[in-house]
């Protein structure tokens, strides 16, 4: 059987190397062993997959891919462009959507990750029409779904705009609907050509943040230290790496995996990641995020060595 290669992006300012962000995991790969290839991950974006996977040797048989995010269809042009030069995609196009956009896992982790609801947008991201977001009665709509009170955040199908907290990501109350409006506009504005999908209001929960300097346990409210969260590496429903998030690379991490796993095998995606954060009241963990494990982010430090010989011997 052949044995898998992995795709990186290419160094934009010297193509015949991987990105630098990637380089070390390349360098991984090639010390086990392993074989990688390089992809214009600009081109893929700008709609010209056939130009992007030119260095990609034909009849390349099984390959995974780790890189910079795309949107779902530039993927599936990806993985079409790789396929007419005899190249596999181990996860298919359907998959990656499903793992990366929270509308395709959120009905499999129901229950098990904050309660959420989406507005789809209903033309490119820089449309005039959608400019704006989510018009006032779908907001409302929205929020009724949600259960019409409490606190939310704002995100698209793929990110939040955390950093920018109480501008444009954290509802203090849902009742009041000037102000999701407020919030969702500024998403949406910020995000611009990058708003992947639609509009998602997720209901906010307090979770277990680090301690500040001199308060042992000490649990922030919102907008405040990030949670303490893990990011759980999955290949074929088992994990095969655990570690922190990549927004806090040195903080310590042990998650509960219980009833995880057999929800990552419901998804059925091959290579996956789960972002879990423990409650503040000690009720149990939370998954936050689930994504497609080819465009995760590594945290800096953690060793990689046993999840890239695991993809290469997938």
């Amino acid at each position: 059987m052949p044995v898998p290669a992995i795709i990186f992006p290419a160094d934009p300012l010297n193509p015949g190397r991987p990105d630098p962000h990637f380089a070390w995991e390349a360098r991984l790969v090639r010390e086990s062993g392993g074989e990688h290839h390089l992809v214009d991950h600009d081109a893929l974006l700008a709609g010209r997959a056939v130009e992007a996977v030119r260095r990609v040797p034909k009849d390349g048989g099984p390959l995974w891919y780790r890189g910079w995010m795309m949107p779902s269809r530039d993927y599936a042009a990806f993985a079409a462009a790789l396929s007419a030069r005899g190249g596999n995609l181990l996860t298919s196009a359907a998959g990656y959507a499903a793992a990366h956009e929270l509308p395709g896992w959120y009905g499999v982790f129901e229950g098990s990750t904050p309660p959420s609801v989406w507005i789809p947008s209903t033309g490119g991201a820089a449309d005039s029409a959608t400019a704006a977001g989510p018009g006032r009665e779908e907001l409302a709509d929205a929020v009724a779904r949600l259960g019409g009170r409490g606190p939310a955040i704002v995100k698209d199908y793929v990110k939040s705009r955390k950093h920018e907290w109480h501008e444009a990501c954290y509802v203090p109350e849902l009742a009041d609907l000037d102000a999701v409006g407020r919030v969702v506009a500024r998403f949406v504005e910020l995000q611009g050509e990058f708003l992947a999908g639609g509009v998602v209001l997720r209901r906010y929960e307090e979770f277990q943040r680090a301690s500040a300097p001199g308060r042992a346990g000490a649990v922030a409210g919102a907008g405040g230290s990030r949670p303490v969260e893990a990011r759980v590496w999955w290949l074929d429903g088992e994990p095969v790496l655990v570690g922190p998030h990549p927004d806090a690379p040195h903080a310590e991490v042990d998650p509960d995996l219980t009833g995880v796993r057999s929800l990552v095998r419901t998804l059925g995606c091959r290579f996956v990641t789960t972002d879990l954060a423990s409650r503040a009241d000690g009720s149990g963990w939370r998954v936050v995020e689930v994504g497609d494990g080819q465009v995760s982010d590594l945290p800096h430090g953690i060793d990689a060595t046993g999840l890239l010989t695991s993809l290469i011997a997938a």
